[in-house]
This record gives C-alpha cells, sequence and structure tokens, in this order.
C-alpha cells in the first residue's frame, strides 16, 4: 500500500460555545473543544471509571456558521475529518503546538433546543426522540447521487 491516510471520526459533546473569526475576504473560521468519554469498571476496586478526552474542532466558512448557529455546549455531535498539527510563537516567547480536527462532515446528534422541544411534547418520564441533522461541508458531487441509485451490492 503507497498511499496513506488522515481520517478522523468523533462522537462527542461540546465543551464552550463556538468561536467565530472572520476574514476580509468573506470567510469565517469556527473553533470549539469536543469532549469523548471512555468509561470502564476497575476490576480490583469495582469502581466505574471515567476518562474524557478534549479535542480541538476547526470548522470553516457556510460550515462554520451553521454550527454556530445551531450549536451550543453540551450539544452532541458528530465529526469526520482530518488531523493537522500547528505551531506559533507564544507571548512569552516559547514555541506552542496544538493538534486540531479539520472537519470535512458532521452531523448534530442532540441540540439543547431540540431536546427542550422535545422534552416539552412529551409527557415526562420518557426519553425524547433521538434526532439527527446531517450536514455536509462539501457538496456531493452528482457521481454520488448515482452511486446511491446503483443496486449493486458492490
Amino acid at each position: 500500500m503507497s498511499g496513506t491516510l488522515n481520517k478522523v471520526m468523533l462522537i462527542g459533546h461540546l465543551g464552550d460555545e463556538i468561536k467565530m473569526h472572520y476574514f476580509e475576504g468573506g470567510g469565517s473560521i469556527g473553533r470549539f473543544p469536543i469532549a469523548t468519554n471512555e468509561s470502564y469498571t476497575n476490576k480490583q476496586t469495582g469502581e466505574r471509571v471515567t476518562n474524557t478526552d478534549w479535542h480541538n474542532i476547526v470548522v470553516r466558512n457556510k460550515a462554520a456558521e451553521v454550527c454556530e448557529k445551531y450549536l451550543s455546549k453540551g450539544d452532541k455531535v458528530y465529526v469526520e475529518g482530518r488531523l493537522k498539527n500547528r505551531q506559533w510563537q507564544g507571548e512569552d516567547g516559547n514555541t506552542r503546538y496544538t493538534t486540531e480536527v479539520h472537519v470535512q462532515e458532521f452531523t448534530f446528534l442532540s441540540t439543547k433546543k431540540e431536546s427542550m422541544a422535545n422534552n416539552q411534547a412529551q409527557p415526562s418520564g420518557s426519553a425524547p426522540a433521538p434526532s439527527s441533522t446531517p450536514v455536509q461541508q462539501n457538496t456531493p458531487a452528482a457521481s454520488d447521487q448515482t452511486e446511491q441509485e446503483d443496486d449493486l451490492p458492490f
């Protein structure tokens, strides 16, 4: 295999509001953290242990504006993208490093606004219905539609 692959898929909760930056040419960039959790039971103590990892997410242009409009802290989201390492000079003169997920596709799995609307519409004690809003940063080409309509098993 001579090719390489840089692909990340995460499902997690927003740890903060989306921070937007707008550029002179009309472009924009949104940044926000996502928390993912791993839970297991410690075999020696029987105690339930949860570890949380934080991921720096970067969304660009129209997708960033959509995220800013509909997502808020605590919302659950699926993101798919590429890992990118970045370095810069800090105010103290030290070189800083970070790893970011540059989003190519994302899906809203739950938003607080939807959760509150579902909770008000349903009798107490019942769980809100899961909702999904798929949004792609890049518009799929016409060939993708042909591929979906094709009923070949491979």
